[in-house]
């Protein structure tokens, strides 16, 4: 036991020294729900809290990737260490990654400063893989100021990238029809930075106008002072990319100045204990889900003699033994 921390001790070392092997094999741990995985969170533990996550989300088309890569030289030109998470699709063959983000981020691919890992969703909702909060944790532990955490791209689904970000930045595209309308009941209340990617295409003007009119009819709940800015860009040609990365720093400035700057980080942690205790709750349902306590309390309650609820809480209580 102490020789297997001793060597993610070793690899969490050689990850903050710059190692992208052994970042690569922290976040390999990760998802393939390694046994390690517990000894792995205590040694990350006194390096991370210090990078700033910034989730990008929107629907298909939008130009995600793109915006992510010039994010990535953008942020790289002023000096900061970068990691990206890309969330792909599932094979439906291998349940790996699909890399397509990966390949379309090949310019940095050899840049030191610049980590890129594509993972797969593995069937999970709300547009992120389930041990991106983990991976995020290995990525701010090798010493990133700055982790870009691009989702799969399925639309209305996708709000769950605020539960990792610090800032949420919300893509459209003109040109998308009722793209915005579309969005609106689920990613645009989230959005603490729109962009309007691809704002060379006529009807940009149009959908600068939907976004706002939105924003009027939205009730944000981080309250008064943060109206989401609207920036325009072309990822492809770099245009926008400043006003964008300046407009994401703004955000970050005001948490800060309010008091807030740590939320995104506590959030962050509510959401990965809450998930370790499910993850523990489940497996230990799963213990006595076939036995005969089941069978029985299932008898019961389907004579009339016990209620459902009662039988659950029967059954919890079983499944903490077994545990």
């Amino acid at each position: 036991m102490a020789t297997a921390r001793t060597d993610l001790d070793d690899l969490v070392t050689r990850a903050r020294d710059g190692s992208a092997r052994a970042v690569a094999q922290l976040i390999s741990l990760v998802e393939d729900q390694s046994p390690r995985v517990r000894d792995l969170a205590a040694a990350l533990a006194p390096h991370a809290g210090h990078a700033v996550v910034v989730g990008l989300t929107g629907p298909p088309g939008v130009g995600k990737s793109t915006t992510t890569s010039a994010l990535v030289g953008a942020l790289r030109a002023d000096g900061r260490r970068v990691g990206v998470l890309a969330v792909d699709p599932s094979s439906p063959f291998s349940g790996g990654a699909l890399l397509g983000d990966r390949v379309r981020m090949g310019e940095h691919a050899t840049d030191p400063g610049v980590f890129i890992r594509s993972m797969a969703t593995r069937g999970h909702l709300g547009g992120l893989a389930a041990a991106a909060p983990q991976a995020l944790r290995v990525l701010d532990a090798a010493g990133c100021d700055v982790v870009l955490v691009e989702t799969v791209g399925v639309g209305q689904s996708e709000v769950e990238v605020v539960a990792l970000a610090d800032t949420t930045v919300v893509l459209l595209a003109p040109g998308m029809g009722d793209g915005v309308q579309a969005a609106k009941a689920g990613v645009l209340e989230i959005a603490d930075v729109f962009g309007v990617n691809k704002a060379d295409r006529e009807g940009a003007d149009a959908t600068v106008r939907e976004l706002q009119n939105a924003m009027a009819m939205t009730r944000r709940e981080s309250g008064p002072g943060w109206r989401a800015p609207v920036v325009r860009t072309v990822a492809s040609t770099g245009e926008g990319l400043d006003e964008l990365l300046a407009a994401i720093d703004s955000h970050r400035a005001w948490m800060v100045e309010h008091g807030r700057g740590d939320e995104g980080r506590r959030r962050r942690a509510r959401a990965e204990i809450e998930a370790i205790a499910l993850a523990d709750l489940r497996a230990q349902l799963r213990a006595v889900s076939g036995s005969a306590a089941l069978d029985r309390l299932a008898e019961e309650v389907a004579a009339g003699g016990l209620d459902p609820f009662a039988a659950a809480d029967r059954l919890r209580g079983a499944a903490v033994d077994e545990g």
